[in-house]
């Protein structure tokens, strides 16, 4: 949607990218602004001009996830947003850290987007004591907001819209269907689940496996093939953290609960088959979370496989490893089940064997 010719300088529109922290978090953020009086325009899905867009601003080795963050500020300029929201998430916990990328997205825009706007980019971090409540205290200020009333009401709007979203998805409800149900001010409960074959978790941050042109559409992929598929949406914050506890890791990562916590999670109550590991090539947390679940999948004998993509990655041949794990698990779990089969099968007729004997064996009675 081109909104040059509605607005102006003055209007109460904020331009969101669909990046970044847009996953998991847009809920709030349109309760949020919402309550504020905004309107939000978000940038167009990712396709492959966005990306090719966003790469030509910024140096080649640059990861894909921030030349596709990139790539939708330009979009949302080019669409007439005079006000784009671009945070600084420094740290979600105490020492519990973004990448430098994502904690200076506001300075990487700054040096590479040389186009007029304002940029609305407050800071988040509770290792230096920014708290949640000074982020959206800041956000409303940037915008000229100053009603501590008005802002504490919008905060209270976001969060329950948030809640509303992750109860959703916890309970199982599509990620896609979630976030539109939640920002309808809606509610769904989760439907009968369809007893699948095999099931995996994914352990990826959310802008990577939501994003359809980024995970080249895993998860519906998975499901045509008989698959269920957990992911980091489906497990609450306090599990995700006693699991990464049980394992003997610790959360170090602001993303570790989506990646290290729901893998250890459906690993510890033997929900799944298998792990499939989805990051960003290069991506230096991803790596060392990654490894961690390497060591215990093999602790735990379940096989895991690791999808490195980025902005060249061919869906051919991505889609080709997928059905290769998918297709070793299945043989995996026909094997397994018929050697339970054979064992019971063994039990029932040895069972069977010892009544025969004790009819043919006489009794005696002692008096």
């Amino acid at each position: 949607m081109d909104i040059r010719n509605t607005i102006d300088s003055n209007s109460k529109i904020i331009g969101i990218p669909r990046a970044i922290s847009y996953y998991y978090n847009y809920p709030f953020y349109y309760g949020y602004f919402k309550a504020l009086g905004y309107d939000i325009v978000l940038s167009d899905k990712t396709t492959t001009k966005l990306i090719n867009e966003g790469s030509k601003h910024v140096v080649s080795d640059t990861c894909l996830p921030i030349k596709v963050f990139v790539g939708h500020v330009v979009n949302l300029i080019s669409k007439g947003c005079n006000k784009i929201f671009i945070p600084s998430l420094q740290s979600t916990a105490y020492k519990v850290n973004n990448c430098t990328k994502v904690r200076g997205l506001p300075e990487i825009i700054r040096n590479v987007i040389d186009k007029p706007f304002t940029m609305i980019e407050p800071t988040l971090d509770k290792t230096n004591d920014i708290s949640f409540k000074d982020f959206c205290f800041d956000t409303a200020n940037q915008l000229g907001i100053y009603d501590e009333s008005l802002i504490n009401q919008a905060i209270k709007s976001g969060w329950l819209m948030y809640d509303n979203f992750k109860q959703m998805t916890v309970s199982g409800i599509p990620f896609e269907e979630a976030l539109e149900n939640a920002i309808n001010n809606k509610t769904a409960k989760k439907t009968i689940e369809i007893v699948k074959p095999i099931s995996v978790v994914i352990m990826a941050h959310g802008y990577n496996l939501f994003d359809e042109r980024i995970s080249m559409r895993l998860i519906p992929k998975l499901e045509n093939m008989g698959v269920k598929v957990y992911t980091g949406l489906n497990v609450s914050k306090q599990d995700a953290i006693d699991s990464i506890q049980q394992i003997g890791e610790i959360q170090y990562w602001a993303n570790e609960l989506d990646l290290t916590g729901a893998a250890a999670y459906y690993m510890l109550n033997g929900k799944i088959d298998g792990i499939i590991a989805l990051s960003a090539f290069g991506c230096g947390p991803d790596s060392l979370m990654v490894k961690e679940m390497e060591y215990h999948a093999v602790e735990n004998k379940l096989p895991m496989i690791h999808l490195n993509i980025d902005e060249h990655t061919g869906e051919a041949g991505f889609l080709t490893r997928v059905e290769a794990f998918v297709d070793m698990l299945l043989r995996k779990k026909r094997r397994k089940i018929e050697k339970n089969n054979i064992k019971l099968f063994q039990s029932s007729k040895s069972e069977n064997t010892k009544v025969s004997q004790e009819q043919k064996e006489p009794s005696l009675t002692i008096v």
